[in-house]
């Protein structure tokens, strides 16, 4: 009997989708890392008897980073982050030894359908998951297809249901597209941090100078919150009148 791995965002998605799939029949047991369960029972997949596997992971898989000297503050000049600083993916959480997990639970499976959230970060997870766990399980023959993607809007058994019967393809573009911005975050957010926590440090006393953190999100965020201050603080009330019907 071929076995099928899915793997959902999240280990409370992962039992909601198991417990629609499997009409309330399966066996649960936590996995390897103790923070993920993998919910297991039989039906079909492909015209075929197998066996489903359904855990999770705990959002992103892996995240990115600079390598070696350039993680120091006092080695680098806070300008060559932009462009001359290599980065490397490596395990977002250590602690929960999410890609081994993921490949002991792989290991030996014929396919994989992949529930991450239907957004572009959970596309990019869908490919963090394949990495870990597309070595481990077995070959392909003439060309079958392996790997599917399920897209859902809500957990009702009707859209989950759904989405199993009109499986696709993740998004290899999508996914990119997070890599960018991951690596547009990481570059901007630590060579502006780095630069004007160095450059404020004892020019104002009553500053809190031990980090002062910049980043692509949060300088509109405090855009907003500027502006808004700001027309409070200038308001001028005015006359008004209102009508109340008798």
């Amino acid at each position: 009997m071929k076995t099928v791995l899915m793997v959902a965002e999240k280990p409370s998605l992962a039992q909601s989708i198991a417990k629609i799939l499997s009409r309330g029949s399966l066996s649960s047991h936590k996995g390897l890392n103790g923070a993920c369960s993998v919910h297991e029972y039989t039906g079909t997949f492909a015209g075929q008897p197998v066996r489903f596997k359904m855990t999770s992971v705990c959002g992103h898989v892996m995240t990115l980073d600079f390598l070696g000297k350039y993680n120091k503050w006092d080695k680098v000049d806070p300008a060559e982050l932009f462009s001359q600083a290599p980065t490397e993916k490596k395990e977002a959480n250590p602690k929960l030894n999410m890609v081994k997990f993921l490949q002991v639970e792989g290991r030996g499976c014929d396919y994989i359908v992949l529930w991450l959230d239907c957004d572009k970060e959970g596309e990019n997870i869908c490919f963090e998951v394949l990495d870990a766990v597309l070595p481990v399980m077995n070959k392909a023959h003439g060309g079958e297809k392996t790997v599917f993607r399920a897209r859902f809007s809500s957990i009702t058994d009707t859209d989950i249901c759904n989405a199993m019967a009109c499986l696709g393809e993740p998004d290899h573009n999508e996914a990119l597209s997070v890599d960018a911005r991951q690596e547009l975050d990481l570059r901007i957010g630590c060579a502006f941090t780095r630069f004007q926590t160095k450059y404020f440090q004892g020019k104002y006393g009553d500053l809190d100078s031990s980090l002062i953190s910049f980043g692509p999100c949060q300088t509109p965020t405090l855009g907003f919150c500027v502006e808004r201050h700001d027309k409070i603080q200038s308001f001028k009330p005015e006359t008004y009148w209102v009508l109340q019907a008798k």
